[in-house]
């Protein structure tokens, strides 16, 4: 049963008069802001969704750069009084939301609407896995006992648990593990520390809230594994919202299927040793268990890698190559065998501590999955291997989310609105409706209001190696260097592959090495990402050379970037076990893969990356795709025509003159 908020719509008539309303010259939003000014696309689009709302339909809009998208649907889930959900790609959008869009409106509208931040366990302190590891002597490196010390302060005075408080916390800290629940890990209502947990807290307050902000993730583990608490969450609200909802499918193709990690593994064998230690000495081998599920899962890694001996990032195996081989067999069997004695041994002092009883569910959990990877996949479903530099994980999935979604828009009348900047190229905006499931919404195409055409010029070098040639990547960095001397630093350069942001990355220090006035490169994961973003804002000449995670995401408006340099057209890898079951299912309904699939995704992935360059009316910059396919073969044209509407440049002189002519220039000249 839904709940309606305590204010209903702040004015009277029509939702949509209460939009048009606050949208207006003279409305809250215009009083509040002496430089605001009416836009047509933003209110076409916060009709529409209105329209969806009072309606109970689905909605999939995708607004250009620049609509002021998060108003737009913002205001009128606001107005319309009702209970709302709203989901966003990451964590960090979470909390822009929730600390600063919604207490803005919240305030202008006069709405006293309940407001609630809801994330996943990983993000919330446990008080009860922070005092255990106050306890162990056994913390991962030196970096892990300082920061401890940080956190334990810090859990004194913080009322919400959040991690992302924590000001300098690494995210990729090696301590995070320890002092955060899984699952797994969390010994739920007996926990001695259950009343004051921090992840219960924030279900309860979700709860009684009237807006509740949680992320994709979030949202599909729910789906998978029903302990996020939107089990109860969902079926109460009246609208869902999803912001960023290019990023929706993949996220739910990773919390929808099944996965068996060696991290886990390895995890759980610390954790029952640590309890075997600490509360039942002597009455179980602790040490050879717990030793057994540790060389199993790092045996399992090994066999998996094969003649892999350096792995640098991460690689996707084919299930294929290696669930067909003895010795993967054998480790797979091995690993499932040690997690069961473990199992064995720990219902023997289940009854000992809560503690106990939970690690012999663990180990139950993780040997029935490793004896269900043992056995073939689920039809529909594709299987493959993640192996990293020290981990491994074996991952069943489903190709897309079609059916999940079906399944949760037919279960309950409500408002589903789906937005982001890049939804697809076509009007029916098929690229996002197909993977999910949502053919029979109503679409919308609302595009920016930017003056690309005299702000934005773009260039594809027809005399250049073409991508698969060995001179690529250092005819890559030429330009980049000559780019960013033109610019004075204020470039981006957006590889698709790891290695290609090395070759680059090390290409270009070289080149800089010897200037008069030095260009700084700062390469992704040197630092952490926030505060990589923050040395490109802060030095005067950088170049930044990112991978997949800054193709979006990034918003660096005004003039610090002028130049964004794209190594390749962003076609999916064609070896990719989740592409290459994708492409068998589109030539199974006598599909044409290549233009539905690959030019497809190569074209939402350029608008992507394409987007970092104007961030506000008055930025000026130069979009740089070096692959001359895009300017020789047939699919060119679809490419281009999905981008912004830039003038194209026909050589690099004139590219180096345009950069020249707007880092001169002030931007509001």
């Amino acid at each position: 049963m839904s709940t309606p908020m305590s204010t209903g719509s702040a004015l009277p008539g029509s939702l949509q008069e209460a939009v048009i309303s606050a949208f207006a010259f003279g409305g809250p939003l215009q009083r509040a802001d002496a430089q605001y000014r009416e836009r047509s696309a933003q209110l076409e689009l916060a009709s529409a969704v209105a329209d969806a709302i009072e309606a109970r339909e689905v909605l999939v809009a995708e607004a250009g750069t620049g609509v002021g998208k998060t108003f737009a649907y913002l205001v009128p889930a606001l107005l319309a009084g009702r209970r709302t959900l709203i989901s966003t790609a990451t964590k960090s959008l979470q909390d822009q939301l929730f600390l600063r869009d919604l207490p803005r409106l919240r305030e202008l509208l006069r709405l006293p609407v309940s407001v609630a931040l809801l994330k996943g366990r990983s993000s919330y302190l446990c008080l009860q896995r922070l005092a255990q590891a106050r306890q162990t002597t056994t913390l991962p490196d030196r970096s892990a006992a300082r920061t401890l010390a940080k956190l334990e302060q810090w859990a004194q005075r913080t009322v919400s648990g959040d991690l992302a408080e924590l000001e300098g916390l690494d995210e990729r800290s090696s301590l995070i593990p320890l002092v955060t629940s899984t699952r797994e890990n969390c010994l739920g209502s007996e926990c001695p520390e259950y009343r004051s947990c921090h992840v219960m807290k924030a279900r309860r307050e979700a709860m009684a809230a009237d807006l509740v902000v949680v992320n994709h993730h979030l949202f599909f583990a729910d789906l998978s594994l029903r302990d996020t608490g939107m089990a109860e969450l969902l079926p109460s609200v009246d609208v869902a919202v999803f912001d960023e909802a290019h990023q929706l499918a993949e996220a739910g193709v990773a919390f929808l299927g099944s996965t068996l990690g060696s991290a886990q593994v390895i995890d759980f064998s610390r954790d029952m040793l640590a309890v075997g230690l600490g509360q039942a000495r002597g009455l179980q081998p602790w040490q050879e268990l717990a030793g057994a599920c540790d060389r199993g899962a790092r045996e399992l890694r090994l066999t998996a890698a094969g003649p892999l001996r350096e792995v640098r990032g991460s690689l996707k195996l084919r299930w294929s190559d290696r669930a067909g081989r003895g010795d993967f067999i054998e480790a797979l069997a091995a690993l499932g065998q040690a997690c069961r004695q473990a199992a064995d041994a720990l219902e023997v002092v289940r009854e000992m501590a809560p503690d106990f009883a939970k690690l012999a569910e663990r180990a139950a959990a993780l040997a029935a999955r490793a004896a269900a990877f043992a056995l073939d996949a689920e039809p529909g479903r594709v299987r493959w291997i993640d192996l990293t530099p020290q981990g491994l994980r074996l991952v069943e999935s489903p190709l897309d989310v079609r059916d999940a979604m079906r399944e949760q828009i037919a279960a309950a009348p409500k408002a589903w609105i789906f937005t982001s900047a890049t939804l697809g190229a076509d009007e029916r905006l098929a690229w996002f409706t197909e993977q999910a499931g949502l053919e029979e919404a109503r679409t919308l195409r609302v595009d920016s209001p930017f003056d690309y055409a005299a702000h934005a010029r773009l260039y594809v070098p027809a005399r250049f190696p073409k991508p698969n040639e060995p001179g690529h990547t250092a005819a890559v960095a030429r330009l980049a260097a000559a780019c960013a001397r033109a610019a004075g630093g204020r470039t981006f350069v957006l590889t698709t592959t790891l290695r290609a942001l090395a070759g680059v990355g090390d290409a270009l220090q070289t080149d800089f090495e010897h200037d008069a006035e030095p260009i700084a490169v700062l390469m992704q994961g040197s630092v952490p990402k926030r505060q990589l973003l923050q040395r490109f804002l802060d030095v005067p000449r950088a170049v930044l050379v990112g991978s997949q995670s800054f193709w979006e995401g990034i918003d660096v408006p005004g003039d610090a970037l002028q130049c964004v340099i794209i190594d390749k057209l962003p076609f999916p890898p064609p070896n990719d076990p989740l592409v290459e079951a994708r492409v068998k299912r589109l030539e199974s309904e006598g599909r044409n893969p290549f233009n539905d699939y690959f030019v497809a995704e190569a074209a939402v992935s350029l608008k992507q990356g394409a987007g970092r360059l104007i961030r506000s009316e008055s930025d000026r910059g130069l979009l740089v795709v070096c692959d001359p396919r895009m300017g020789t073969m047939g699919y060119g044209r679809r490419l281009r025509a999905a981008l912004p509407p830039m003038q194209a440049l026909p050589d690099e002189a004139q590219a180096l003159a345009w950069l020249d002519e707007i880092s001169t220039v002030p931007a509001w000249g």
